[in-house]
């Protein structure tokens, strides 16, 4: 068996484990959406009038 690695001290985890410790763990980060990918799901231009009746001709 090998031996096991020396733990080093960090100043930085040892911080954040005391505020998780004293305040809690932070709210999971919220993901706000792409504009730009909202708007190319979006259709560019609405379908006229001839083509809403046109295409309903087609389904039947």
């Amino acid at each position: 068996m090998s031996k096991a690695k020396k733990q080093v001290f960090s100043k930085v985890k040892a911080v954040k484990a005391n505020a998780r410790a004293r305040v809690g763990t932070p709210p999971p980060e919220r993901v706000l959406p792409d504009p730009k990918q909202k708007l190319a799901a979006k259709p560019k231009h609405k379908l006229t009038m001839a083509d809403l009746i046109g295409s309903k001709g087609d389904e039947e």
